[in-house]
């Protein structure tokens, strides 16, 4: 059973690209953005930085990392979504899952092993891509800088490598539980219809204008906005939230584990992912 899993985990890899080749194109603008911008921001701040506050020299020098973090992150989040509508539904439309079907692999097997990639395989690869990038952008700036001669006591100094390091995996962690219900939804709906993009999008607008006319209200929207955007406001104090999180006060995990959004997400993630593979059982080539 562990072999069978592990091989269609896998396998998944290798035939969707995009979960690791997305977060390394995107680690690659990235560093073209800083290798092209890098040395107008050193001649904006090389003479003022040493007299501006502790605080505000903390944000300088973290804002680099934490945009590098926040944008492969965003990256493998938007990838996962993709990656869960089309993953039961391709199967169906080459009609690869007649030989799946024929092979000693388990619905179960198949549909928790396509949730693994965006919950386990797609962070973990972020969470490496992200790091490199980091220190790849450290060691560019270390050579700017030396090169027009600036002191780096000042940039180590300012810059809390192991925080934000633990901070970010702290976020990857959080946001894997957060979006469960996202990707078990995904993966039932791919299973579950002929065009799973249309059937996620269309409802979701619909509710809400539906809502908006009946009562005025924007209950849906509400609840959409703190399914995507909740776990940064659960997970990370209020207060240390208005800068680039560069300290371990500014986590917040017993907020985080205390919230019902939480623990009913994860119930509904079970709930969805044991609808998947129920519909998988009896679903057909399209």
């Amino acid at each position: 059973m562990k072999s069978t899993f592990a091989w269609s985990v896998r396998r998944e890899v290798w035939e969707h690209k995009a979960v690791w080749l997305a977060p390394l194109g995107v680690a690659l603008l990235v560093l073209v953005a800083f290798l092209l911008g890098s040395p107008r921001v050193t001649l904006t701040h090389a003479g003022s930085f040493s007299s501006l506050p502790p605080a505000q020299q903390n944000q300088i020098i973290a804002m680099p990392f934490s945009l590098t973090a926040a944008v492969i992150l965003l990256t493998a989040f938007v990838v996962g979504v993709f990656y869960c509508l089309d993953a039961l539904h391709g199967e169906r439309r080459d009609r690869s899952i007649l030989f799946w079907k024929s092979m000693p692999v388990s619905d179960r097997t198949t549909v928790l092993s396509k949730a693994t990639i965006p919950l386990f395989v797609l962070p973990s690869i972020a969470f490496v891509v992200a790091l490199v990038t980091q220190a790849i952008v450290l060691l560019g700036a270390t050579v700017l800088l030396k090169a027009r001669g600036i002191d780096l006591a000042l940039l180590y100094d300012r810059l809390h490598i192991v925080p934000m390091a633990v901070s970010m995996l702290y976020g990857i962690v959080v946001h894997i539980f957060w979006y469960a219900p996202i990707y078990a939804l995904l993966l039932m709906v791919s299973t579950a219809v002929r065009r799973p993009f249309l059937w996620v999008v269309l409802p979701v607008v619909v509710v809400q204008i539906l809502e908006k006319i009946a009562f005025g209200t924007n209950h849906s929207g509400d609840f959409i906005k703190y399914r995507l955007l909740g776990a940064i406001g659960e997970a990370f104090k209020p207060e240390g939230m208005n800068q680039p999180v560069i300290s371990f006060s500014q986590l917040d995990p017993i907020r985080y584990l205390s919230t019902p959004g939480l623990w009913l997400g994860l119930l509904a993630a079970a709930a969805f992912l044991y609808a998947a593979i129920r519909l998988r059982r009896s679903r057909e080539p399209l």
